[in-house]
């Protein structure tokens, strides 16, 4: 016996099933132009979070001793060498 005839029999299945709320039928052109905006929004929001990712590794560099100057360190060689140099300050 299939799942909808369990129950009242004199129900006739749902065709459809209602929305709640303010959603609406959308259109494949809205979506894949919602979709768009979406990544760009988003892809400014990472651009934003990595620039200021990056002045803060320079605003670092800047306090860190380096013995040649003109060398700039990776990220990475940044976070270490500043963990080991906090290390080495407080022994």
């Amino acid at each position: 016996m299939p799942a909808e005839a369990v129950g009242n029999e004199a129900e006739p299945p749902r065709e459809r099933r209602r929305r709640r709320g303010r959603a609406r039928a959308r259109t494949e052109a809205l979506l894949h132009t919602l979709k768009r905006s979406r990544r760009v929004k988003a892809n400014d929001r990472e651009r934003n979070r990595m620039h200021h990712l990056n002045a803060a590794l320079d605003e670092l560099r800047s306090v860190l001793p380096t013995f040649p100057d003109d060398t700039k360190l990776t990220k990475i060689e940044t976070l270490r060498f500043a963990y080991n140099y906090i290390w080495a300050l407080s022994e």
